[in-house]
């Protein structure tokens, strides 16, 4: 399998994280607790971090959420995003309190006056600026134009904003062009990643819930990442922000980027299939959890067929009526009881990662 090439795009510096120009993609989330609840957003936070977050956002209504921003920012190592709405003076209270980044959408910022006022601020702070254009929050003159809230409609907005920003001398910018179409978001980003050479962050907005928002997502960032498109997505789900975080990691491990760890590929049985394949697969996911190494391993049910099929794994096994083999890359390197496939073919991967 041919690597990914990404597209090479500007850096921005984000806390201690770089994003673009081909830094590993950073995985993102939101915070979900209320504002006032300080100590369920730090709770929140730290889950997230754990989890693998990179970075995560928190919505600041008002004034008084400023305080919990920087409790947050306190209690983690991440970088903490402001997510600013209608008031820009809120994205300049962020910036006091410690925002590593300001999320704007200028569809609902205001003028150009206060968009200013934001980008001199964080010029000043050397924050970056995250342009996140929704289709539900398009200009009235663009909708207008286009009729209805279509990808070209989405970049036509990106644009204008971007030129503000740059008139301006503000460069240290990310995008983001949101959807919660899969097909507007494809070619949304499509579109941008041709004409922009900014960082994109990936994501379908309002995605759904947790089954359903988990396969609208992997479709739209998964396809753009094997187009090398994407240098920081957030899954967004109606569920445990934490969730998002293990279908991001998921996503991008299937996308073939590197960086995520092992991966098992299982095939899907049939009646010739004597083994128990599904709890093997996930027996196998469970004993590989703690490496890191970027390695497949497929678990197969069909010893006569199996390694041949999984022939691009760099590992494998394949059994049947009590017997089975272990296999690298398509070659078998040994043999022995179905009880024993799971011990030995663990035993081969350890030795040759010398772990």
């Amino acid at each position: 399998m041919k690597d990914i090439v990404r597209k090479m795009t500007r850096q921005v510096r984000v806390g201690h994280l770089t994003i673009g120009g081909g830094a590993p993609v950073v995985i993102q989330s939101m915070l979900s607790r209320p504002w006032f609840d300080v100590p369920g957003n730090i709770a929140q936070a730290k889950a997230l971090e754990a989890a693998g977050c990179q970075m995560v956002r928190i919505a600041l209504p008002n004034a008084e959420a400023a305080h919990t921003l920087t409790a947050v920012k306190n209690a983690v190592d991440m970088p903490v995003v402001a997510d600013i709405h209608f008031d820009y003076k809120l994205a300049l209270l962020a910036l006091e309190a410690g925002a590593d980044k300001i999320r704007i959408n200028p569809g609902n910022i205001g003028s150009r006056q206060r968009v200013a006022a934001v980008a001199e601020a964080c010029q000043k702070r050397g924050v970056p600026i995250r342009v996140g254009v929704n289709s539900g929050s398009l200009e009235k003159d663009i909708l207008a134009k286009y009729g209805a809230s279509t990808a070209e409609a989405m970049v036509e907005s990106t644009q204008g904003h971007l030129k503000i920003l740059e008139e301006l001398g503000f460069y240290n910018t990310v995008v983001a062009l949101k959807s919660p179409y899969v097909k507007t978001t494809l070619e949304a980003y499509r579109l941008a990643s041709a004409r922009f050479d900014y960082p994109l962050h990936l994501g379908v907005t309002e995605a759904g819930t947790r089954q359903f928002g988990l396969v609208k997502s992997a479709i739209a960032i998964g396809s753009l990442l094997a187009d090398g498109i994407g240098d920081t997505l957030r899954v967004s789900l109606s569920a445990d922000p934490v969730e998002e975080i293990y279908a991001a990691k998921t996503i991008l491990k299937a996308a073939g980027l590197p960086g995520y760890g092992p991966a098992v590929i299982a095939c899907p049985t049939c009646g010739r299939t004597g083994v128990d394949v599904m709890g093997m697969a996930e027996e196998m996911e469970r004993r590989l959890a703690p490496i890191e190494a970027d390695i497949t391993v497929a678990v197969m049910g069909c010893a006569v067929n199996g390694p041949g099929e999984a022939s691009q794994a760099d590992y494998g096994m394949a059994g049947g009526d009590g017997k089975g083999v272990i296999f690298k890359k398509g070659a078998v390197i040994g043999s022995c009881t179905e009880a024993e496939l799971m011990d030995r073919l663990m035993a081969v991967i350890l030795e040759d990662l010398a772990l």
